[in-house]
Parts: C-alpha cells; structure tokens; sequence
C-alpha cells in the first residue's frame, strides 16, 4: 500500500548501492575468505561471551499496527536484562528511506528492523551490511515457515537469509452475498468458489452479474489485473538472474493486461480508483459485487463498508493465489547485539506469537503449521457472516508461487496500469496502449 512518490526512494536506493561498493571491497559476506566475514564473526563471538545479568538495549524499529510492544514486555519480563526500545511508524516509504540512510552513512541503523517485502530488492543484495540469520540458528527453522515466504528473505543461492518471515498478504475474492443472491449466483463460499474456479468461468460469472444487476462485477481494473499477474511462475516484469525486463514475453503479465481489457469491454470491471472515496462509497454501498485482494484489505472493506457487516465472504482465487505483502525482521550489522537481537526475534516469530498476532492485530502467519491448528481454523468473523476467513487464508497462502520483482517492478506496474486506465477512460486501443507500456518499461530498464 506504498502511496510515496517512487523517484526518491530510488535516488536513495543508488546512494545504498555507491555505498555498499565503496565499503565492501567487492567481497560478499558468509564466502569464508573475505575481510566482510570478520566483523559478524567477531560481533558474535563478543555477544555470545556476554553475562546473562549484563544490562542490554534493542533498538526495534517496526512498522504498521502490531502487537510486537506488547510482546516485548513479555520477553523482557523473563529476561530482565534485556531492554527493548521500540520506534514505530505507519508510513513505509519514510521507514525504509531513514535505514538506507543510516546504512549509508555507517551509523543510526536499530538493532532489529523491520522489512516490508515490497522494499526486500532494495536491501536483500547488501550482505555485508546486515548479519546472515543462517549463521546464527535460522538455518535451523526454515522448515517452519511457508517455502515461497522464506525464499523471499534468502539470496539467490540461498546462503545469505536476511530476514525472519513475519506476516503474509495472501489473496483472496472477497463478494458481496446480497448481490451474488439477486444476479441467481451461489452465495455459499465453496460453491461460489467453484463457479470461478478458474478465469474463463470468472468472466463469463462476471457477465452474467452485469446483465442481471446492472452493476460492475469487479471494483476496479488494478485489482483485476493484479489478480492475474500475481500468478506469474516465479518472474513479474524483471529476470531474477541478471535483472532484465521480460514482463513483455512473460505469459501471465500478457493475460493479465488481456484479462482486464476483456472485463472492461464487457463492462463488468468499474471505473473508480483504489483508495480514493468513491472506491470506498461502493465499497460500504454494494457498488460492484467482488474484489481481488489479499488478507489485510479485510481492514479497509470493514473500515470502508461498516453498513455491509455480515454481507461479505471470502472464497479462493481461480487457478491459484498471489501475495501483497507482508514483513521480515532483519538485523543491521550496525547492532553490537545480534545474539541476543536474534533470540529475541526468533521467539517473538514463533507459532505460537504469530498466533498471537493473529488473534490480536489480524497478521497473517506465515507458518504453516497453524492453518490447522483449532485455535486458528476455529477464529470466526461476525462481519463476513460467522465464517472461519483464517481457514480461506490458510488456503490461499499454501497456493502461492514465489515470484521475483525487481527493484523497478512499481514504476513498471504503473505503465501497464496507465495504460489500462485508457483503454476505460480514453477508449483508447488496447494493442497499441500495450505496446507503449513496453516500450517505456524497457526504455526505464535501460536508463536503470
């Protein structure tokens, strides 16, 4: 949900990298050779030599509404010595820029940050500026956490994990059962979820919903579209191996963009933007009858609907599943503490913590194990009628592939997005919209 302005972040990004050049001599961390690998050596041996009454500070810098304070407490009352300063913000772009300056500049970093997946590209390279969890324990419980999750946080070869998984944002078909009712369409979750299974059935569903109620079958073309891509084996818009843009040979980017073209021309996609009041106001109002979303946006349809409580369900996507969102819990190197830093984060990302989570602040686990546990199937929504929305995302997580996407991957999703917007707003011909948004794609590749 990065509503920042993107050019600055990427200024930002190459004063990282100039500086992740100048201060690393070209050797990479964990090789066993190179002088990068002293310093965490070190770092750890000094840590792990430190007297359990010693008095240590954590520095946290966290990120959005969770309930890590309050655990915090917790852990701090049955290790007396540890302290945990926590500095929280809801603004992401800030968070993000204000640890790539600290790490430019060598000082100011915490001892645990807080990373969102969709800045992972801009840090996941910077080994030497952040201690490999695998050499301290977390090699050991990989197997605990959603393959695809983990991978997210891992180096290409998968030596090198920057981070602990925290939250997902696996997506789902939220709709609306008063209007699913009125257009003769099932309303139960599992048998709406098989009149859609997959994206052919979805559209003839859609078209069928238009003619019957007079209204858009899905919110907007942004959501539809992402729906679609997000399905991508393993690449978006950029080759994980050498960074090159592929988004215009990449089948699923094309059946995305042809996808949405199909749903506006049929005119079962609506006009209104994500996030804006009118989006919001149909939302609350019954103005268009699903939205593609992940986890998370279940806040924005209650924030954004309070009259529609009891009116929506949540079944699974046709043909699979992609994700928006979610963290990790990094450690600086610039932190003196990383064992006592990693203990504390490896128990605050337990199950039984992202349980707690869960219950508390709605972040989605990222372990597996969970989705059967009673304790989460059992959880109940009173606003999408009593059902069990954990079991759905549950569901949704375990069909997720992992996909790559680049540092450029935002502005290059604009392009294709904009040139959605024509084809609505401007009726302007698809082929030629799709072709300008390659070729401006490639031409930011390029200059990038």
């Amino acid at each position: 949900m990065r509503k920042g302005k993107k050019w600055p972040v990427m200024l930002l990004a190459l004063i990282l990298m100039v500086s992740l050049s100048a201060c690393g001599g070209g050797s990479k961390s964990g090789s066993g050779t190179s002088e990068g690998t002293a310093e965490p050596a070190a770092t750890t041996d000094d840590s792990s030599k430190t007297s359990s009454d010693e008095k240590i500070e954590l520095s946290f810098w966290s990120l959005g509404t969770t309930n890590y304070e309050e655990l915090g407490k917790e852990y701090t009352k049955e290790h007396p010595n540890i302290t945990i300063k926590f500095q929280n913000t809801s603004d992401q772009t800030a968070h993000h820029n204000n640890l790539t300056t600290a790490l430019s500049a060598g000082s100011g970093a915490p001892d645990i940050f807080m990373l969102e997946i969709g800045f992972m590209e801009r840090f996941i390279t910077a080994e030497d500026k952040f201690y490999n969890l695998n050499d301290l324990g977390a090699k050991d419980i990989a197997g605990n956490y959603l393959d695809w999750k983990w991978k997210q946080g891992s180096s290409k070869d998968g030596s090198f994990q920057i981070g602990l998984p925290t939250d997902i944002g696996p997506t789902v078909v939220y709709y609306r059962t008063d209007l699913m009712e009125k257009a003769g369409l099932p309303t139960d979750p599992e048998e709406f979820g098989k009149a859609i299974d997959t994206w052919d059935k979805f559209a003839a569903v859609a078209k069928q919903f238009k003619e019957k109620t007079g209204k858009p079958f899905a919110d907007l073309t942004d959501l539809v579209y992402n729906g679609v891509r997000d399905q991508s084996d393993g690449e978006i818009y950029f080759s994980k191996a050498d960074g090159s843009f592929i988004g215009d040979k990449n089948p699923m980017v094309k059946k995305a963009y042809d996808f949405t073209v199909k749903g506006i021309q049929e005119g079962w996609i609506g006009n209104t933007l994500l996030w804006s009041p009118e989006w919001g106001q149909a939302t609350n109002d019954g103005g268009f009858g699903v939205m593609l979303g992940p986890a998370w946006m279940a806040g924005n349809i209650k924030t954004n609907g309070p009259d529609s409580s009891g009116k929506w369900r949540i079944t699974q996507l046709p043909e699979g599943a992609g994700n928006w969102g979610g963290s990790f819990l990094t450690l600086p190197k610039q932190g003196k503490h990383s064992k006592e830093a990693y203990e504390f984060i490896a128990w605050l990302d337990s199950k039984e913590n992202q349980l707690e989570s869960f219950k508390s602040k709605g972040l989605m686990p990222s372990i597996p194990a969970l989705y059967t546990d009673e304790a989460f199937t059992d959880f109940k929504d009173d606003f999408f009628g009593g059902q069990a929305t954990a079991v759905e995302y549950g569901k949704a997580a375990q069909r997720v592939k992992p996909v790559y996407y680049g540092p450029l991957h935002d502005q290059t999703d604009t392009f294709f997005k904009d040139a959605l917007k024509n084809v609505l707003e401007k009726k302007a011909d698809p082929a030629k919209e799709w072709d300008a948004a390659v070729e401006k794609a490639k031409t930011l590749a390029e200059r990038s």
